[in-house]
């Protein structure tokens, strides 16, 4: 073992500090060194893949990705970068495949037959299926459509039909939609024709698609994000929305409150979601857990009356941690205790 880790990062976007790096980056350096290993930051760019990639297998053991995809030329090129990486035996911390598993919407359609997903959601891949199925969809409540780009809430929409359209299959193109976006809760009134040619956009391009599911009302009491490191619970963190009638949103943009929970204070879903780890590895591709990674929740009541908590998403591409960085000690002996498990790859290359 080479007891070297690599930081990917790349130059500029709105996650760095005034050095240019993400402000958890260093310290997880800094807490690697103290343990006797080394570490060091590249900055990916498309022009040196060639040259990291030799540098990379040569002197390190693994590789943690801190690039937030959205400041990528091409997100293909770098992903390819990390595959080979993997390929030859650096441990990928995600693999690029867990980033896209668990980092894309359709996650939740993947999961629709846990307890973790309602079983009416549906992803639509393109504009024909979309506007076949949404109407349909529609008939039977309130709705949320989410665009797999975006962040902070663009380009994910609570859909409410205002229009009284009697006893119907599907809802008719002419009918007046409510329309309120999670960026910062703001109204927008369409008809279901309009609104589903604006939602348009949001399926045409690489890796366009909108993921469809019932509205939780429960949503008021907040949204849950449970930050994992590996396979342990670091915290919770709820996110309560603003109290306009309208407002969804658990952005802090929007006017969302946040609050820090330890998760023992939320042991019920903690243990449900530790017990459906198994399952979600296995319907997601099989691959490791991400190193950090989170997974958000919204309250829902069962038949019986009793709680029980929705995925909503989950997110592992570059999940940061500046208000607690003091994880960075945690997360180093997470990277040394992976590492200590993982067999030798023989190379397919001798440099």
């Amino acid at each position: 073992m080479k007891k070297h880790v690599v930081f990917f990062e790349v130059e500029g976007g709105t996650d760095k500090g005034l050095d240019g790096y993400r402000l958890d980056t260093l310290p997880m350096i800094e807490s690697l060194k103290k343990r006797g290993w080394t570490a060091e930051v590249i900055f990916y760019s498309d022009e040196r893949k060639d040259e990291i990639f030799e540098r990379v297998v040569r002197g390190a053991d693994a590789y943690v990705s801190r690039i937030n995809p959205g400041n990528l030329k091409d997100e293909g090129a770098y992903f390819q970068l990390l595959r080979q990486l993997c390929e030859f035996g650096v441990k990928g911390m995600p693999h690029p495949d867990v980033m896209i598993s668990y980092g894309t919407k359709d996650a939740l359609v993947k999961l629709r037959d846990t307890p973790l997903v309602p079983e009416d959601t549906f992803a639509y891949y393109d504009i024909a299926s979309f506007k076949i199925n949404f109407p349909k969809s529609l008939k039977n409540g309130e709705r949320v459509l989410k665009q797999n780009r975006g962040s902070t809430g663009e380009g994910i929409w609570r859909v409410q039909l205002t229009s009284d359209i009697g006893e119907v299959e599907e809802v008719p193109l002419n009918a007046m939609l409510r329309c309120t976006e999670a960026k910062d809760n703001h109204v927008e009134e369409h008809t279901l024709e309009t609104f589903m040619n604006f939602c348009e956009q949001y399926i045409i391009g690489e890796n366009g698609m909108l993921v469809d599911m019932p509205f939780l009302p429960r949503i008021k009491e907040g949204e849950i994000r449970l930050l994992m490191l590996h396979k342990t619970p670091v915290n919770i963190v709820h996110k309560k929305p603003a109290e306009d009638a309208d407002a969804f949103s658990a952005t802090l943009f929007s006017g969302a409150k946040y609050r820090y929970d330890a998760p023992e204070e939320w042991s019920a879903l903690v243990c449900t979601f530790l017990d459906s780890l198994p399952v979600i590895t296995e319907k997601l591709g099989g691959y490791d857990l991400p190193l950090i990674w989170t997974a958000d929740f919204i309250l829902d009541t069962d038949e019986q009356g009793h709680d029980r908590y929705i995925l909503g998403e989950m997110n592992c591409s570059c999940v940061g941690f500046t208000s607690q960085l003091s994880l960075s000690e945690n997360i180093a002996d997470e990277i040394i205790s992976i590492l200590s498990e993982v067999e030798p790859v023989e190379q397919l290359i001798n440099y």
